[in-house]
């Protein structure tokens, strides 16, 4: 596959590689923000800054020392520093998270966004918003058909026409996850994936590559290749942990340690 990875100059900092700002996680779906967290930066981001609720941080960190944490009341603050923002993993559809996703989408400016999981359900119920010029939505079949308010038996029918409604409706790069991914970009190019097997089939998966995209975005990836390679390298983790893990065995958490070893295959 002709895919390059964004170049990394020697004379660089944290700050040159992008800052995501990732609004994921709820006080039962703490794993999302830890994911999707670790995915971008394992991917090369300079750094997350995960905005979530006090539960979620102190879960997170009691896993990881990597990422830095802000409370949900410094949310507009984050926003005006961001270079990326990721939002929507295991952010459930509770009537806070509907009003935080609305205020983030409200308030953000003029950078790259990637809406994934809780976030797309939160959106396919909004009747009115102006949505980022740079968005990457992340649907699954039953997301997707929410979005399109069509039968998910429909958007299985033709996945790549349903893709392609998706960007239509919402000027968006669309990533449509099925065992062969479809991305499409805003002028409605189309790239079919062809990595990963069942061992994706696993809750969390999607975090991974959320975060993934996102992290390529802060690293000044253009959109569409940014989806593009995120759905192949996370893909690629798939294969390459299936061999050591099994199809049966491989957990999310295990597709970040792969990152690196799926990236090599590309240097």
């Amino acid at each position: 596959m002709d895919f390059k990875m964004p170049i990394r100059p020697e004379i660089s900092h944290k700050g040159s590689f992008g800052r995501v700002l990732n609004i994921s996680g709820s006080d039962y779906m703490p794993g999302a923000a830890l994911l999707s967290s670790l995915s971008a930066l394992k991917i090369g981001c300079g750094y997350v800054f995960l905005c979530t609720t006090e539960r979620v941080i102190d879960a997170v960190a009691a896993q990881t020392q990597n990422i830095v944490f802000a409370p949900l009341n410094d949310l507009f603050e984050q926003l005006k520093c961001a270079d990326v923002l990721l939002i929507g993993c295991g952010l459930s559809l509770s009537d806070e998270a509907k009003s935080l996703f609305k205020k983030a989408i409200s308030n953000v400016k003029d950078i790259p966004v990637v809406i994934d999981a809780d976030g797309l359900n939160i959106l396919s119920n909004i009747d009115a918003i102006v949505l980022p010029k740079s968005l990457v939505l992340t649907p699954h079949p039953k997301e997707a058909a929410r979005l399109l308010n069509v039968s998910v038996d429909e958007v299985l029918e033709d996945t790549v026409q349903a893709a392609k409604e998706i960007s239509k409706k919402y000027n968006c790069v669309t990533v449509l996850k099925t065992h062969k991914t479809v991305v499409c970009s805003e002028k409605l190019e189309v790239y079919e994936n062809t990595t990963g097997n069942s061992a994706l089939a696993k809750a969390g998966s999607g975090d991974v590559l959320a975060g993934m995209i996102a992290g390529l975005l802060g690293q000044k990836c253009d959109l569409y290749l940014a989806a593009k390679l995120g759905v192949y390298l996370h893909g690629l983790c798939g294969d390459l942990a299936k061999n050591d893990l099994t199809e049966y065995g491989v957990l999310a958490h295990d597709l970040i340690r792969y990152i690196p070893s799926s990236i090599k295959t590309l240097l």
